[in-house]
């Protein structure tokens, strides 16, 4: 049997606002209720559950691959919300993007804090 990655779960104080704003930064459907999950699914089957928490949240840090016109409307969706982003993770490079392995890449927080990357090209690949 092979072994793919099928879903996690995202705990976050607003599971609308939070699964609204993946969906709505990187262009992809409206989430979707499932039991208690607010569901956000990605083009490969793998989604994201997001689930609300009344306990302090621990920030995690998600990458997607994404195709160049995608990575160009999601840079642009950050920056027409005035969303401040990095190009490296120790967000020392603030309001750039990273060219890493010949594609691109960007760094910034969704409303929990949890640390998104969008990237053109997988790390070592170039």
């Amino acid at each position: 049997m092979t072994v793919a990655f099928n879903h996690t779960i995202v705990y976050v104080r607003d599971k609308h606002r939070s699964a609204e704003f993946l969906a709505r930064i990187f262009g992809l459907p409206q989430p979707t209720p499932m039991w208690s999950f607010l569901t956000v699914s990605l083009d490969n089957g793998v989604t994201l559950d997001f689930m609300n928490s009344d306990k302090v949240v621990a920030p995690q840090h998600y990458a997607f691959l994404v195709g160049e016109e995608t990575f160009d409307g999601v840079l642009s969706r950050i920056e027409a919300a005035e969303i401040p982003y990095w190009a490296d993770p120790a967000m020392s490079i603030p309001q750039k993007i990273n060219h890493h392995d010949g594609g691109r890449g960007v760094y910034f927080h969704d409303p929990d804090g949890h640390f998104l990357e969008a990237i053109t090209r997988p790390y070592g690949s170039g």
